[in-house]
C-alpha cells in the first residue's frame, strides 16, 4: 500500500480553482451522468478536464494506442514516482468504473517486490481532496504486481488502534475492514503493520496467472497493448451494519479475471460514505530497480461499467487463460 506522504502539489491553477469552489467540504453533487471523463492525453491541459494536484506530465508521439499521444510514465532507476496528471473528482457515487489501455517497455519489472507499483486509486467523501491514499477512511486500488492484475482496499484511518489483532466484527462498526480488527467478510485478516505510532491495513486480490508477461508476441505480452477495466461498488448498510455484499470486477482484454461480489468496503459508521475521486499517481515505495516505463491512453473514467464496454485490442483475448475459479489473496 501507498507510503504516507504529503500532497504533492498543494497550489492550485486558475482552472483548479473553480473546482475547489464548487467542492465545498468535499460534497459533490449527485450524478446526472454515468460518463464522467475520456481522457485521450492528446494535450497536457489537463486541468482544463478537471484534473489537479498534477506532478507534471509526459505525453510521447511514439506511443499511442489512438490519436497521436498517450500518458508516459517512466521510472528511472531508484526513482519512485513519475509524472502524473494528479487527481480528478466526479460526482458521489455507490460505484465506480475505470478502464485504459496499457503498455510496457521491453524492460518493465515492476518494483521487484511482491507488493507495488501503485497506479490508480479511488478515495472518497469522506476524506479530503488532497488526501494521502495511504491514510484514509476507504481508498482502493488498481494495479498490478510481477505480471499479474492485482485489486485492493485499505482503510487505515477506520482501526481501532487499541485492539489491534482483535477481531471486532461482531463487537462494533467502530472498526476496519481491511485488517487490524478482524475478518468483516471472510476474505481473511488482512494485512495490519506498524507505521509510527499507528498501524496501517490493506487487503488485495491477486489474479491467478501472469497477464503482463516476457513473451513477445503471446496474448499476454507486457509490451502489447491492454485494455483493463475495474468495477468498485460500496457495498449495503442494514439497520445499522455493514452487509458484505460489495463488488469488485477486473478485466482483462475483455475478459472478467476477478469477480468478488461478497467483499466489505465500509462499516456501519460510514452510511453516508461514496467514491469522489480518482487518483493517478504511480509509486514504487522501494525505487525503481531498473529504467522503465509504461504508458496509458484512452482513460475513462465512469459511475458503471458501459453497456457497450471498450473494445480490446486484438481478437487474441480469445486465447487467454481460462478466468479462474478462485484467487490467492495476499496479505
Amino acid at each position: 500500500m501507498h507510503s504516507s506522504r504529503p500532497s504533492l502539489v498543494r497550489a492550485l491553477s486558475t482552472g483548479i480553482v473553480a473546482i475547489a469552489l464548487v467542492v465545498v467540504a468535499n460534497v459533490v453533487p449527485e450524478a446526472q451522468t454515468t460518463l464522467v471523463l475520456q481522457e485521450g492525453f492528446e494535450d497536457a491541459s489537463f486541468a482544463s478536464r478537471g484534473w489537479y494536484d498534477s506532478t507534471g506530465s509526459v505525453l510521447s508521439t511514439a506511443e499511442k494506442y489512438t490519436g497521436t499521444r498517450s500518458l508516459e510514465c517512466r521510472f528511472t532507476v531508484g526513482g519512485t514516482s513519475c509524472g502524473s496528471p494528479g487527481r480528478h473528482l466526479f460526482p458521489v457515487s455507490d460505484s465506480v468504473y475505470i478502464s485504459y489501455y496499457i503498455k510496457h517497455s521491453p524492460t518493465w519489472v515492476g518494483s521487484g517486490k511482491p507488493y507495488h507499483p501503485h497506479m490508480f486509486n479511488v478515495v472518497t467523501n469522506v476524506d479530503g481532496i488532497y488526501v494521502g491514499p495511504a491514510y484514509t477512511h476507504l481508498t482502493t486500488y488498481v494495479e498490478e504486481n510481477g505480471g499479474a492484475p492485482v485489486v485492493g482496499i485499505q482503510d487505515s484511518m477506520n482501526i481501532d488502534e487499541a485492539r489491534t489483532g482483535q477481531n471486532l466484527t461482531a463487537v462494533t462498526e467502530q472498526r476496519a475492514v481491511a485488517g487490524c480488527n478482524g475478518d468483516s467478510d471472510g476474505h481473511g485478516n488482512g494485512d495490519c503493520y506498524p507505521v509510527g505510532s499507528l498501524h496501517r491495513n490493506g487487503k488485495l486480490w491477486r489474479a491467478t496467472g501472469t497477464y503482463f508477461d516476457n513473451v513477445p508476441g503471446s496474448a499476454t505480452y507486457k509490451g502489447s497493448w491492454h485494455l483493463v477495466e475495474a468495477f468498485f461498488r460500496l457495498n449495503t448498510i442494514s439497520g445499522g451494519k455493514g452487509v458484505k455484499d460489495g463488488v469488485i470486477r477486473y478485466w482483462y482484454d475483455g475478459n472478467l479475471i476477478i469477480d468478488l461480489t461478497n467483499v466489505m468496503l465500509r462499516t456501519g459508521a460510514q452510511p453516508t460514505m461514496k467514491f469522489n475521486q480518482m487518483l493517478f499517481l504511480p509509486f514504487i515505495g522501494d525505487g525503481s530497480p531498473v529504467d522503465q516505463t509504461f504508458w496509458i491512453d484512452d482513460l475513462t473514467l465512469a459511475l458503471v461499467r458501459p453497456a457497450t464496454p471498450p473494445q480490446p485490442p486484438n481478437s487474441s483475448s480469445s486465447q487467454l487463460p481460462a478466468a479462474p475459479t478462485n484467487l490467492r489473496i495476499v496479505p
